[in-house]
């Protein structure tokens, strides 16, 4: 979760809103990847990193309006060799679109928070 204490008194931090999602797109880089993913208590792989340029390349053609289940449809359709969702899900246990968007740097999905979308909220 974003301490807002410690955004305050830094200002070379980046800039989160309070569930911790990025505020502006060009914040995001590889090192802040990696402190969100500890956040998340993730330790980055290679098929990690996949996921997570594909969820920003994604959401670059697709923008905010997107649909999360279209966007999970499509990581699994991307990924399905992987074993599709089971294989997202083990990367990134509080949803591959919730959780890997949010280390990805993208703003939160609509609806993410919805339980029959399979999110730990």
């Amino acid at each position: 979760m974003l301490d807002i204490n410690k955004m305050i008194q830094d200002e070379t931090t980046y800039r989160g809103d309070p569930e911790g999602y990025l505020v502006d797109l060009p914040e995001w880089s590889e090192k802040i990847a990696m402190e969100l993913a500890v956040q998340e208590g993730i330790s980055l792989t290679p098929d990690h990193w996949k996921v997570i340029r594909y969820l920003r390349n994604y959401y670059c053609g697709h923008g905010p309006s997107s649909s999360p289940r279209e966007a999970l449809c499509c990581l699994e359709e991307e990924f399905g060799d992987g074993n599709g969702k089971k294989w997202l899900y083990r990367l990134f246990p509080g949803g591959p679109v919730r959780q890997g968007g949010k280390i990805a740097g993208l703003p939160e999905f609509a609806h993410t928070v919805d339980l029959s979308f399979g999110s730990i909220h």
